[in-house]
């Protein structure tokens, strides 16, 4: 099961805003999104120090956009994913998806 950092009921989810790469959705692991040390580096604008511990920590992960990546906070519980547009990930909720049954 994956740590994640938990504040008044929501958990702290990383993504990239900026174009060009993405973050989860250009390899990074599941934990990296939820990793507390990263969540706190993001927030706390330490964007050299955050490429550092990417690199240190998940060595196989890009960290060209990491100057991009933001942290949202999401309801404890609630289905997501993370998609993709020329390297800008946004969460999309199950709940807004108009799935199609076969």
């Amino acid at each position: 099961m994956v740590k994640k950092v938990m504040r008044d009921g929501q958990v702290g989810v990383v993504i990239s805003h900026g174009w060009g790469s993405g973050f989860y959705t250009w390899g990074a692991p599941l934990q990296a999104i939820f990793d507390e040390k990263l969540i706190y580096l993001i927030e706390n604008e330490k964007f050299d120090e955050a490429v550092e511990y990417v690199s240190l920590t998940y060595p196989n992960v890009y960290t060209g956009g990491v100057h991009d990546l933001r942290v949202h906070w999401i309801d404890e519980g609630v289905e997501f994913f993370i998609d993709e547009y020329d390297g800008a990930e946004d969460i999309v909720f199950k709940e807004n998806v108009n799935w199609i049954t076969a």
